[in-house]
């Protein structure tokens, strides 16, 4: 695990963001599940095994290890992200030595935001907060993946500032140079 400061809690006038931690476990695997509903709905099968109870990214895990983060306007959650300062084996595997060699990233997992508040720009506030508004010592890039035939997903994260670095095993790499 990491060090990190968090500079600014504020996503956005409404939304503040908070490390989580265990007692928002059981909260934050319920928005993931449907989210995971929803994109079922939309005809994607990304995260399809959240709803048959597997967890590749072991969110509990990763609470655990003060690598998530809950976004919260009020006492409602309204969104999540996993912020991993060490590559993942999934990590791992698409980056391949890059993930390695480069101990610079911090690797974005798993953003979702309630449905309630899709639409209103949260998504993109959190990646600006995550970029912004937290410093990890150490690191000078964010990184993330997507699969690479959703294309909305793919131009929401070049119109929120991260450049596409390449493709590997159907999925797009992204990065983001931090200031």
């Amino acid at each position: 695990m990491g060090t990190y400061n968090i500079v600014n809690e504020f996503v956005n006038e409404h939304v503040k963001g908070h490390q989580a931690n265990s007692e928002d476990t059981e909260e934050i695997m319920e928005l993931l599940i449907q989210t995971a509903r929803w994109l079922q709905s939309q005809g994607s099968t990304q995260w399809s095994g959240l709803l048959e109870g597997e967890d590749s990214h072991n969110m509990a895990g990763c609470i655990s290890h003060g690598e998530v983060f809950s976004f919260r306007q009020d006492r409602e959650l309204v969104g999540v992200v996993i912020l991993m300062q060490q590559p993942s084996p999934w990590d791992i595997n698409l980056w391949g030595e890059g993930a390695i060699a480069c101990d610079s990233a911090v690797y974005l997992h798993r953003l979702a935001i309630k449905r309630g508040f899709a639409g209103q720009e949260l998504g993109r506030d959190i990646l600006q907060w995550a970029a912004k508004s937290i410093e990890f010592k150490g690191k000078d890039r964010i990184r993330l993946d997507c699969i690479r035939n959703n294309e909305t997903l793919n131009r929401f994260y070049q119109r929120s500032g991260y450049t596409y670095i390449g493709e590997a095993k159907g999925f797009n790499k992204y990065e983001n140079l931090l200031n």
